[in-house]
C-alpha cells in the first residue's frame, strides 16, 4: 500500500469551498433522488443512497432537505435524471472525465462542450481518456480521523487496496477499494474511524501530469466552469498542481 500523495489538490482546489452553497445542495439533492429511485428509499438498505446522504450531511445539508429529496423519488415526483459521462482534454493535454446527472442531454452536452472549447480544451468521444484511469471505490476521511498509521492499519484490516494521506490543513485520507468491495470496506472502516466524509465510485488516474502555472490557471478555470454547471456532479482529472504553483495562483 502507498502512503503519501498530492492527490488531494484534485479535490481541494482553492476556492472550491467558496462555491455557492445552494448550488451544492441542489447537486446533492439530485444524487439522493437518483440513488433513492434506483434502489430502496432506505439508506440502510441502499449503499448508494447511504453514501449520498452521508455526503449531504458532511456539507451540513439540513435533514428536511435530505428527506425531501428521498421523498421525491418514492413519490415519483420531479424530473427523470440520467447519468452521462463526458471525456476530453484540457489545456496541456490534461485528461478530464466529467460525470453528470441530467434531465436534458442536449443542454448538458452543449454546456460541457462550450466549457471545454472556451478554456483551451476539447471534448472527445466516449472512451477517449477513461482508458488512462481505473474505476475504483473511494472513501474519504478528514485529517482528524487519525494519523497515517492508524488509518493505514484500519484500511488494510478492512480490505482496502490503497491509502493516500495528506496531513496538511486542507488534506485528508483517501482510501481506495475495488468497485465491488466499496460498501463492505466502508462499513468496516466506520466501526473503527467513524462516519466517512465521502463514499463513492471514482476515477483514479494511472499517470499524473505536472502542470505549470499558465496551464494550471486555464485548467482550473475550465474545471470551475464545469463545476458551476448544475448538471455536472464531479470532474476527475489526471493533473498534479504543486503547492508552489497553487500559492502563485491563490
Amino acid at each position: 500500500m502507498a502512503g503519501h500523495s498530492k492527490f488531494k489538490n484534485i479535490m481541494h482546489r482553492k476556492g472550491a469551498q467558496d462555491k455557492k452553497r445552494s448550488a451544492q445542495f441542489s447537486k446533492l439533492s439530485r444524487e439522493i433522488t437518483v440513488a433513492a429511485k434506483m434502489g430502496m428509499p432506505d439508506p440502510d438498505m441502499n449503499p448508494r443512497l447511504r453514501a449520498a446522504v452521508n455526503a449531504a450531511k458532511a456539507q451540513s445539508m439540513p435533514k428536511d432537505n435530505i428527506q425531501r429529496a428521498i421523498d421525491k423519488a418514492s413519490k415519483g415526483d420531479g424530473e427523470n435524471y440520467e447519468e452521462v459521462r463526458y471525456e476530453g482534454y484540457g489545456p496541456g493535454g490534461v485528461a478530464l472525465i466529467v460525470e453528470a446527472l441530467t434531465d436534458n442531454r442536449n443542454r448538458t452536452a452543449t454546456n460541457v462542450r462550450t466549457a471545454f472549447a472556451k478554456n483551451g480544451g476539447n471534448l472527445g468521444a466516449s472512451g477517449a481518456v477513461s482508458h488512462g484511469f481505473d474505476r475504483l471505490g473511494l472513501i474519504e476521511y478528514p485529517v482528524k480521523a487519525g494519523d497515517e498509521d492508524k488509518v493505514l492499519e484500519a484500511a488494510i484490516e478492512a480490505g482496502a487496496e490503497d491509502v493516500e494521506s495528506d496531513m496538511g490543513e486542507e488534506g485528508g485520507h483517501s482510501i481506495w477499494t475495488s468497485v465491488d468491495s466499496l460498501h463492505e470496506v466502508a462499513k468496516a472502516l466506520e466501526a473503527v474511524l467513524g462516519e466517512a466524509e465521502g463514499v463513492k465510485l471514482a476515477w483514479r488516474p494511472g499517470l499524473k501530469v505536472d502542470v505549470d502555472e499558465d496551464t494550471a490557471r486555464t485548467l482550473l478555470k475550465l474545471v470551475d466552469t464545469l463545476d458551476d454547471d448544475d448538471d455536472v456532479q464531479t470532474v476527475w482529472g489526471n493533473y498534479e498542481i504543486s503547492d508552489a504553483v497553487m500559492e502563485k495562483l491563490g
